[in-house]
């Protein structure tokens, strides 16, 4: 979700990447439904771990809880937004979740590009 949000409201004035420490199989039918409702069709995207490459070249690494699961490396800046996991909600509990995600998303927006 922070990935379509981020990439969708920067404009391409950002470059995102979305990856996991411990990606599902597949997409949450919730997270996708709820993603739908504000205009971001995610449908098609693949859930994948996290590289070392992707971590290192990254300016911002935003991370979920992923704990010690996380590549860590020295000089990047790291978010944590510890927030509830969507697995196995129903879509009317994803919304407010979502919408945690798109109000730190805009802060961020704010920030990054002034």
């Amino acid at each position: 979700m922070a990935a379509a949000l981020l990439s969708s409201r920067s404009g391409g004035r950002v470059e995102v990447t979305s990856a996991g420490s411990a990606p599902a199989s597949s997409l949450n039918p919730a997270v996708v439904e709820a993603m739908a409702e504000v205009g971001l069709d995610i449908s098609r995207e693949i859930p994948k771990a996290l590289s070392e490459d992707q971590a290192c070249a990254a300016d911002v690494v935003i991370t979920m809880g992923c704990g010690d699961a996380c590549p860590v490396f020295p000089g990047k800046r790291y978010l944590d937004w510890d927030l509830p996991d969507p697995a196995g909600l129903k879509v009317g509990a994803v919304r407010p979740i979502r919408d945690e995600i798109a109000l730190r998303v805009d802060t961020l927006l704010a920030e990054l590009l002034g």
